[in-house]
């Protein structure tokens, strides 16, 4: 109902007898959407808290050692005879 009321397709008045509530309630969702939608999406960067730190370096060593582990996996299906695990 918020969402239909900050599009503006309807008035109030006619959201609220399609959903059977009052204009009033309709406006006050609607005013809580529109200051609470930042929220909503942008989470804890919307409040002003620093991003969380990300340790590139220990993400680059998984990704190594995930693609080693992949390549001989690979190699390993590719001897025994059984076709590859890649698509």
């Amino acid at each position: 109902m918020a969402l239909a009321a900050l599009k503006g397709e309807k008035t109030p008045a006619e959201l609220a007898q399609l959903y059977d509530v009052h204009p009033n309630q309709i406006t006050a969702w609607r005013a809580q959407l529109a200051e609470g939608a930042a929220g909503l999406f942008g989470g804890a960067l919307a409040a002003g808290e620093p991003a969380p730190v990300v340790d590139l370096k220990s993400l680059h060593a998984k990704i190594g050692e995930l693609t080693l582990e992949n390549d001989f996996l690979s190699g390993a299906l590719s001897k025994a005879g059984l076709s590859s695990a890649k698509r």
